[in-house]
């Protein structure tokens, strides 16, 4: 569809309705500009899927106009699809200090043959993208360097937050600069895009002070050693931990590449300066129990993070014993609920102690709760509120919420709405962009909907099944027909049931004229109707079949 060139829109290509994947869309006088491009995590609906990504389709039809991308922090589900899609956009991206210097680490993780430009913006200097001009301001997050970005144009001023809180003590970077947000509400805002994390929870969201008071109180009581598992790009986190490994007198040793990427970052960036020096992974064992804190990976139950081979006695270096101790300081991302149970399962049956934020403030939310919302509406006093990075109850509780701060209008958007935003007609859904979930595999890009993958899935839940024919040239079985099947069944119920299908392709084969018996594909589109009908009727299942047909004499097979 046309837009019109000198309205104001907004396009959410993903984190709108979901958790995860944001990428963003603002359109004004024939221009784009895309905030943030990051992952979510899959499923247990996508097997063998390890990263989700969204379709940007809408926009690679139109990255001729396509000015940048503006990343507003470093955490995966805003930054982490550029090393897979940037060649798709081919565009500049801007990011403060610390998002640039951890994406330079991915991307050369990455090892992509490709040279992205990035370009380094500050707080509080107006930058211009074409029709758009854009400002950031600082925020509180559990990472460094977050920024609401405010995008000012002809037609009104939007302010997407991005993630935040408000937290006056920190503990690492800068304090939500409130003072310039209530300057901008004065100078008037159209629009506010915001995050929706913690719209249903009441109250404020507790400093990370807290956090680091109640880690260096649980590791204080600790006998033997403690791992501690949390977010690897939450830098405030990590020099939480790291104090309260010094007050109890412990040594530190960090384990996941992605810790030590995200440690590097920080340390260029000017922060952690006074992080300790780390144990090697291969002196661990060398340290008496009660002196040693562990940094792990894997707090979301990531089969092959540290901690989830930690859990199962497979990691290389790291091993625990009973009586040994792991900190949970980190949140469920939803979704994740049953990778993590496995873990945490797996440590608990080794008789180690587990703590996670229900049992001791070891954790706090780097997103606002429903006092910080309020106070942000205070301040901005936009005419619209378009709620985001958050599921339908989310968006749904924060969108009331901004109602109940007096806001014009509420609008809720969903992936792919174009949303045209205007001072005399408010928020309206005037169309709808493609949208879709991709994955990368095998060094490409492919559609999650993909026959593959779909293969995949129809395999994962409904189980293959493979038969070997061996026919003479008119069709007559030379042998008897020779099945097996995975997923399906086990013990009598396999045997009764491979002998069931060998009877059912006989008698399919009985029923065909001799025409078709000499057409392999007659012949397998029949044999895979009959096993396909048998597995139904006796398990209720649609299992995958791969049939093998030979023709041979029975002097050749004799």
């Amino acid at each position: 569809m046309e837009l019109d060139k000198q309205g104001l829109h907004f396009v959410p290509l993903g984190g709108s309705g979901e958790i995860g994947m944001n990428a963003n869309l603002y359109h004004h006088q024939g221009k784009w500009l895309m905030i943030d491009l990051g992952i979510s995590f899959p499923d247990d609906s996508m097997p063998g899927v390890d990263v989700v990504l969204p379709d940007l389709s809408f926009i690679e039809a139109r990255k001729q106009d396509l000015l940048g991308i503006v990343l507003t922090h470093a955490h995966e589900d805003h930054f982490g699809a550029i090393p897979y899609l940037w060649e798709r956009l081919g565009v500049p991206v801007y990011g403060t200090a610390f998002t640039l210097a951890l994406l330079r680490r991915k991307l050369a993780e990455a090892r992509q043959q490709i040279t992205i430009p990035l370009h380094q913006l500050d707080y509080n200097i107006d930058y211009q993208f074409g029709p758009f001009s854009v400002e950031l301001v600082a925020l509180s997050h559990s990472i460094p360097d977050p920024a609401a970005l405010v995008l000012r144009t002809e037609a009104g001023t939007v302010l997407h937050t991005g993630d935040w809180k408000l937290d006056d003590t920190p503990m690492l970077g800068a304090k939500t600069d409130t003072d310039r947000l209530g300057e901008i509400g004065a100078e008037g805002v159209l629009a506010l895009v915001g995050d929706s994390t913690n719209a249903m929870v009441q109250g404020h969201t507790p400093s990370e002070k807290i956090a680091r008071a109640g880690l260096t109180e649980v590791i204080g009581a600790a006998k033997n050693r403690v791992a501690v598992t949390c977010f690897a790009s939450n830098v405030a986190r990590l020099d939480s931990i790291a104090a309260a490994a010094r007050a109890n007198d412990r040594a530190l040793c960090v384990v996941g590449r992605a810790l030590h990427r995200t440690i590097a970052a920080a340390k260029e960036s000017g922060y952690l300066a006074d992080f300790p020096d780390l144990v090697p992974e291969t002196d661990f064992g060398l340290l008496p129990r009660e002196n040693i804190v562990i940094i792990c990976t894997g707090s979301q139950g990531e089969p092959r993070a540290a901690m989830a081979r930690i859990a199962a006695g497979t990691h290389e270096n790291i091993d625990l014993d009973p009586g040994d101790m792991v900190i949970y300081s980190s949140r469920q991302i939803p979704g994740n609920e049953p990778a993590i149970s496995k873990v945490q399962d797996r440590l608990v049956r080794r008789q180690i102690d587990l703590v996670t934020d229900e049992e001791a403030e070891v954790h706090v939310s780097g997103h606002p709760a429903r006092d910080e919302l309020s106070e942000l509406y205070r301040l901005v006093r936009p005419q619209i509120a378009i709620p985001v990075h958050g599921t339908a109850r989310h968006l749904l509780a924060h969108a009331r919420l901004a109602e109940s701060c007096q806001v014009p209008q509420a609008l809720i958007p969903d992936n792919g709405d174009i949303i045209s935003l205007s001072a005399s007609e408010g928020a309206r859904q005037i169309g709808h962009a493609p949208v879709g979930l991709l994955t990368h595999e095998g060094g490409e890009v492919m559609d999650i909907q993909s026959e593959q993958m779909r293969a995949r899935r129809r395999m994962l839940w409904n189980g293959t099944v493979t038969a070997s024919l061996v026919l003479n040239a008119a069709g007559g079985l030379v042998l008897a027909p020779s099945v097996s099947q995975t997923g399906l069944c086990d013990g009598q119920s396999e045997a009764d049931f491979l002998a069931d299908a060998a009877l059912a392709i006989e008698d399919m084969l009985e029923e065909m004229n001799g025409r078709d018996k000499r057409s392999d594909e007659l012949l397998e589109n029949g044999a895979r109707a009959a096993l396909r009908g048998l597995a139904r009727r006796r398990f209720g299942l649609r299992p995958t079949v791969h049939l093998h047909i030979m023709r041979a004499d029975a002097s050749e097979v004799g």
